[in-house]
C-alpha cells in the first residue's frame, strides 16, 4: 500500500502503459482518475476507487475540465502521470506532414504545459505533489525516421529537468520514465509494420531481449510517485532493458 491515501490522475490510462500504471496505483492504495480519449468505463468498473473522464490532453478546456473533476471528487491532486502520447509513422524527416508534426507536439509536449498550468498552483498551495512524465528512449537514443517523435521526447526530458528545478522549493517532485517500445497500441506505429522479422530486428537492440510491459511501467511509476522516492527529482529513469547503454 505504498500509495495509500494518495490521489492520482493518469492520462492515456485506458490502455497500454497507462493501464498498467492505473492498475499498479490502485493495487497500492491510490484513488485514480483515468483520463483518456478512449472509453475507460470497463476498466473503471473493474477497479474500485477509479473514475474516468474523456480528455483531450492537447485541449486547454478539456484539461481544465479533467482537473476540475479531480478537485471536485477529492479536493486535492497528489500525483499526475502525463502518460498520453502519440507518434508519426517511420518516415524520412522531410516527408512528415505538418499535420502529423503538430499532432505529435500537441499531444506529447503541449499537454504537459497545459496540465502543469492547471495542477501546479494547487500543489504549490499544498506544499507537495508529484508529476511523472512518460518520455521514451527515443528522446535519449534516437532512431532514424522517427525524427520529430524523437525530438518531442527530448523536449519531455528537458522539460522534466527544468520543472524539477523550478518546483523543488515548493515540495513538488518531477521525474520521467524513458521506456523502450512495448506491447501497446503504438508498437506497430513505431516499427512501421508488425512482422516476426521486424520484431526480431527491433528486439536485437534490447540487451534483455524483450519489450517493456505495462507491468514494468506500473512498477517504475509506483516507486517514483511514492514516498520511497522522496529524494528523487529531475531523474530520467530508463525502463528499457539496456537499450540506451
Amino acid at each position: 500500500m505504498r500509495l495509500e491515501g494518495k490521489t492520482a490522475i493518469v492520462t492515456g490510462g485506458a490502455q497500454g502503459f497507462g493501464e498498467g500504471i492505473v492498475r499498479k496505483f490502485v493495487a497500492e492504495g491510490a484513488r485514480v482518475l483515468i483520463a483518456d480519449l478512449n472509453d475507460a468505463g470497463a476498466l473503471a468498473a473493474e477497479l474500485p476507487g477509479t473514475t474516468t473522464t474523456r480528455t483531450d490532453v492537447a485541449d486547454a478546456a478539456s484539461v481544465d475540465a479533467m482537473v476540475g473533476a479531480a478537485m471536485d471528487a477529492w479536493g486535492r491532486i497528489d500525483i499526475v502521470v502525463n502518460n498520453a502520447g502519440t507518434t508519426h509513422l517511420p518516415t524520412p524527416l522531410a516527408e512528415v506532414s505538418e499535420a502529423d508534426f503538430d499532432r505529435v507536439f500537441a499531444v506529447n509536449c503541449k499537454s504537459i504545459y497545459l496540465i502543469a498550468r492547471a495542477v501546479v498552483p494547487g500543489m504549490q498551495a499544498a506544499g507537495s505533489g508529484v508529476i511523472l512524465n512518460v518520455s521514451s528512449t527515443a528522446g535519449l537514443s534516437p532512431r532514424p525516421n522517427l525524427n520529430w517523435y524523437n525530438a518531442s521526447k527530448g523536449w519531455v526530458n528537458t522539460a522534466t529537468k527544468t520543472m524539477a528545478v523550478e518546483l523543488a522549493p515548493s515540495g513538488i517532485r518531477v521525474n520521467a520514465l524513458n521506456p523502450v517500445a512495448g506491447e501497446t497500441p503504438l508498437l506497430k506505429s513505431f516499427m512501421g509494420e508488425d512482422t516476426p522479422e521486424v520484431r526480431a530486428k527491433f528486439l536485437a537492440t534490447i540487451p534483455l531481449g524483450r519489450f517493456s510491459t505495462a507491468q514494468d511501467m506500473g512498477n517504475a511509476a509506483c516507486f517514483l510517485c511514492s514516498d520511497e522516492a522522496s529524494m528523487i527529482t529531475g531523474t530520467l529513469m530508463e525502463v528499457d532493458g539496456g537499450r540506451c547503454i
